[in-house]
C-alpha cells in the first residue's frame, strides 16, 4: 500500500526571495502548503530601546534604518510626533519640501517592490525597468539630501536644508520620464499571460479580513477599501493637493502589484503640484537648541509606502524619550502571511510573500 507523509522545509533566513533575513518553516502535503510558521527577529536591533538613551534629535537617524527603502516617511512621522508633543508650527516652505521628499521616497520604494516581485517570479526584465527609473528618483533625493537611502533629512521644526539650485528644473525634467517608465512597466507585465496567471486570484484578502489584521496603506486599498491618511486625516500640507486614491477589487496578488503602479502616478501628480505651489520663506521653525518636550505622551501616524506608520512617544520632560514604540507596517503586513499561505501551492509562496511588501528592517525594529 502506498504511504504518503507531510514534510517540512525551511526557507531562509538567508534566501533571495525573503528580502532580508526572514525564516519560514513550511509544512507540505505534496505541493500544497498545509501549515506555515514565520520566524522573525534575525534583524532586531533594539531601536525602540536605543531611543531611550538618545536625545530627541539623535533618534532621527535611527528612523531611517527601519524601512530603509521608504525612509523619508519614517523621518517625517517621527519629527511630526515630537512637533505635536511640543506644539511646534512648521514653516510652509518646509512642509512643501517634506511632501516632495516623502513622495519621491514613496516612488522609490514602490519601484523596488515592482522590481523585486517581478524578479521573484522569474522576470529579469521586469526587474530592470523599475530599477532604471528608481535611479532618477534617487538622483533627485541625493541632490536634495546628499544621500540615496538613509537621509536623516527631517528636523524637529523643519528640514535640514532648502531645495538646492536647479532642483525644481531637474525634477520637472525627470517626472515625465518616471511616468513614461511606469507606462513601460505596466505594458511589460499587465499583458503578460504568465504573470497574470500567477497573480490574479491568488491569495485574495477581503476588506473585513484586512481590517481585522490591521492592514493599512496599499494592501488595504487593494482589497477595495478607500482609505488613505493623506486624504482622510490630512497632515502636513497634503490637503492642498488634488490626487486620487486608487483601489483594487479582489485584494489578490495582482491588485497589490498593480496598485503600486497606480500610486506612483499619483505621487508624481502631488510632486508636480508641490513644485508649482511651493512658497518662499524659512525652512525651520524657531525651536530650542535643546529639545525638551513637556511631560506627556503623543501618538502620530502617517501614510508610509507600506502602510500606516505610527509613533508613540512618552516624554518625562527630559532631553530623551522616556519610551518610544513604532507601529511598523511591515510587521503588521507579515502577520497574515500564514493564513494567506495555507492551501496554496509551494510555487506560489514566493509570489504571495512578495505581494505583501515587507522590509525586514521594518519587521524587526
Amino acid at each position: 500500500m502506498l504511504k504518503t507523509q507531510e514534510i517540512s522545509i525551511n526557507v531562509g533566513p538567508q534566501h533571495p526571495s525573503t528580502h532580508g533575513v526572514f525564516r519560514i518553516i513550511l509544512k507540505l502535503d505534496g505541493e500544497t502548503i498545509v501549515d506555515a510558521e514565520p520566524v522573525v527577529g534575525y534583524l532586531h536591533r533594539g531601536i525602540e530601546k536605543l531611543a531611550e538613551d538618545r536625545t530627541y534629535t539623535q533618534v532621527i537617524p535611527y528612523t531611517d534604518r527601519m524601512d530603509y527603502l521608504g525612509a523619508m516617511s519614517y523621518n517625517l512621522g517621527y519629527v511630526q510626533a515630537i512637533e505635536k508633543l511640543m506644539g511646534i508650527e512648521v514653516p510652509e516652505r518646509a512642509e512643501f519640501i517634506r511632501v516632495i521628499a516623502t513622495e519621491l521616497s514613496r516612488i522609490a520604494s514602490h519601484h523596488v517592490f515592482l522590481a523585486s516581485m517581478s524578479l521573484d517570479m522569474g522576470s529579469y526584465t521586469g526587474w530592470m525597468y523599475p530599477f532604471r527609473d528608481r535611479e532618477l528618483v534617487l538622483e533627485l533625493l541625493e541632490m536634495l539630501t546628499g544621500s540615496r537611502m538613509t537621509f536623516s533629512f527631517m528636523r524637529i521644526g523643519g528640514v535640514a536644508d532648502d531645495l538646492p539650485e536647479g532642483f525644481i528644473e531637474k525634477a520637472k525634467e525627470y517626472l515625465p520620464k518616471i511616468l513614461d517608465g511606469v507606462d513601460e512597466e505596466e505594458g511589460l507585465l499587465a499583458g503578460n499571460e504568465i504573470f497574470l496567471a500567477r497573480t490574479k486570484g491568488l491569495a485574495p484578502v477581503s476588506v473585513e479580513k484586512a481590517l481585522a489584521w490591521g492592514w493599512g496603506g496599499v494592501n488595504l486599498r487593494a482589497s477595495g477599501y478607500k482609505f488613505d491618511l493623506r486624504k482622510n486625516r490630512p497632515y502636513s500640507v497634503y490637503d492642498r493637493f488634488e490626487f486620487d486614491i486608487p483601489t483594487g477589487a479582489n485584494g489578490d496578488c495582482w491588485d497589490r502589484f498593480y496598485l503600486r503602479l497606480a500610486e506612483i502616478r499619483q505621487s508624481v501628480k502631488i510632486i508636480e503640484q508641490a513644485l508649482e505651489m511651493i512658497p518662499e520663506g524659512p525652512i525651520m521653525a524657531k525651536v530650542p537648541k535643546v529639545i525638551k518636550p513637556p511631560v506627556g505622551e503623543v501618538y502620530h501616524e502617517v501614510e508610509a509606502p507600506k502602510g500606516i506608520l505610527g509613533y508613540y512617544v512618552v516624554s518625562d520632560g527630559s532631553t530623551k524619550p522616556y519610551r518610544m514604540h513604532v507601529r511598523r507596517p511591515s510587521f503588521i503586513n507579515i502577520g497574515m502571511l500564514k493564513e494567506l499561505l495555507i492551501g496554496t501551492k509551494l510555487a506560489d509562496f514566493i509570489t504571495i510573500f512578495a505581494s505583501i511588501d515587507v522590509v525586514l528592517g521594518d519587521v524587526d525594529c
